[in-house]
């Protein structure tokens, strides 16, 4: 491809060089003068003024060289009267040759000026309009490739998240598989160890909520009654907890995967959709010059697929592990009922206490917080208040300040400097009742605060028993009422 603006290189970009001075040296103009006008020429060498003989006598032959000669003034040198000039004034002056010959010089460097300046700026027009479609036509280059970038992200985003659904699906029924298995095992073969757990949960409880209540005095009770669950459903078990682990593992690297994906497509996208005349666009030097890439296309799609491989084959996996699960829950057969329904019952009327318990201190958090936001917008209030105190006192200090400029006699304690006075003493003792006003509200709302943190406190306490009693235990004790549930279906 030529280089654009190369005319212009080789017509301008070389230095001009200096113009030869048209104007010969006075000592060459001297030297000329006597060469052309010998001494023997002139009859008054001091006295006769400086015009050649040959001008007059060709001027007094030929009309038309002097028309504003009358036939009366044609008379001969001789007759012209003498005409004192200095020899000085005659040795330093130009001939008429040099003075055609500037005029010439000057003509021509004005043409060539002339000349290069309209090759300028046609070679510039030019170079501007080529320079424009080229970064234009660069700029459309790079935000297809964007587009095409965008494209590619948002084909393996589908695909991680297709897959993410899947593993997603297959980890919430192995949970499922798992949370009926460790029923049946609490139900069938190891009722002791579910009360256990049970009361492994409820030592969780945090604060006041560590109760030795009902619930824990019947769970207590039938640990006595259950039996040992058998090794084989242990087995199991064991086997869905660590293949959970492992399904949300790979869940976990398509999830970060996604997440870095949707980040770059984010990115990609807004770049793919700025324009010149966008908001936010700024210059960053040497940015262009810094390499944070640490994949290519290749390795970067192999990464992605690598790691869908990987949850497909956990997947595999869950599945199997889920299928054999359910093939040992279908021999489970035995249930204690009335230990069951006795910790049921405590349980239901322990989590009614609680929930109770929690609704009230919901009902006084909120409230506080409705105090917390009016009792800040007071101390905003104070604040533009005593701001818009300190602009009173400004004004009256520096008008005091400036009364003191007053000269001799006029620096007097008159009316106006005894009320600036007292405007000043006045402002400032406002603006010290604001702020003592400031710091009691702001005692205040911390008091208030305490009392917040005091109510979440507890009713985060209630929260994590709720969570405790309900979720966690009463949950794993569904599978004791019936058949269904001993083999973990409800």
């Amino acid at each position: 491809m030529e280089c654009l603006g190369s005319t212009l290189t080789a017509t301008y970009a070389h230095p001009r060089p200096t113009p030869t001075n048209f104007l010969p040296a006075i000592s060459t103009i001297t030297s000329s003068y006597r060469n052309r006008f010998p001494h023997s020429n002139f009859t008054h060498s001091l006295s006769l003024p400086w015009r050649p003989s040959r001008y007059y006598k060709v001027a007094s032959n030929l009309p038309t060289l002097a028309p504003y000669c009358t036939r009366s003034e044609r008379v001969s040198e001789s007759t012209v009267p003498p005409f004192v000039s200095n020899r000085t004034t005659l040795f330093t002056r130009y001939t008429p040759d040099d003075w055609y010959r500037s005029n010439l010089t000057n003509y021509q460097e004005s043409n060539t000026s002339r000349h290069n300046s309209e090759r300028l700026r046609v070679d510039t027009s030019r170079l501007i309009q080529d320079k424009y479609q080229q970064t234009r036509k660069t700029q459309t280059d790079s935000t297809q490739n964007l587009g095409e970038r965008v494209n590619d992200i948002g084909f393996w985003k589908s695909e991680i998240i297709h897959e993410l659904d899947e593993m997603i699906g297959e980890t919430n029924a192995l949970t499922d598989v798992k949370k009926r298995l460790e029923r049946a095992l609490v139900e069938m073969e190891a009722p002791l160890q579910v009360a256990r757990e049970c009361l492994f949960h409820r030592e969780k409880r945090m604060g006041i909520d560590l109760v030795h209540d009902e619930a824990e005095k019947e769970l207590l009770t039938e640990v006595d009654a259950i039996l040992c669950c058998q090794e084989r459903m242990k087995l199991h078990l064991d086997k869905a907890i660590a293949q959970l682990a492992s399904d949300r593992a790979a869940q976990h690297e398509l999830e970060k995967d996604l997440s870095d994906k949707q980040t770059a497509y984010r990115i990609d996208d807004k770049c793919q959709h700025l324009r010149n005349t966008s908001e936010g666009i700024s210059f960053f030097r040497g940015v262009e010059r810094v390499d944070a890439t640490i994949s290519v296309p290749e390795s970067w799609a192999k990464f992605t697929d690598d790691n869908i491989l990987c949850s497909q084959s956990e997947r595999a996996a869950s599945a199997k592990l889920r299928d054999d699960t359910e093939n040992l829950l279908v021999v489970t057969a035995n249930e204690m009922w009335n230990q069951f329904n006795k910790v049921n019952l405590a349980f239901t009327s322990r989590i009614a206490e609680t929930a109770d318990a929690k609704n009230k201190i919901q009902i006084h958090l909120a409230k506080t917080l409705q105090e917390i936001f009016q009792t800040e917008m007071t101390i905003e209030s104070i604040k533009k208040a005593i701001r818009d105190k300190t602009a009173f006192l400004k004004v009256a200090q520096t008008r005091l300040d400036e009364r003191t400029r007053r000269p001799n006699i006029e620096l007097c304690r008159d009316t106006a400097q005894l009320r600036l006075v007292n405007e000043v003493y006045e402002v400032d003792d406002t603006i010290q009742t604001l702020q003592q006003r400031l710091r009691d509200a702001e005692d205040t709302l911390q008091s208030l605060v305490h009392t917040k943190a005091t109510l979440e406190h507890d009713l985060a306490v209630k929260a994590n028993t709720l969570y405790i009693d309900q979720e966690k235990c009463m949950s794993m004790r569904k599978s004791f009422p019936s058949t269904l549930r001993l083999v973990g279906f409800c």
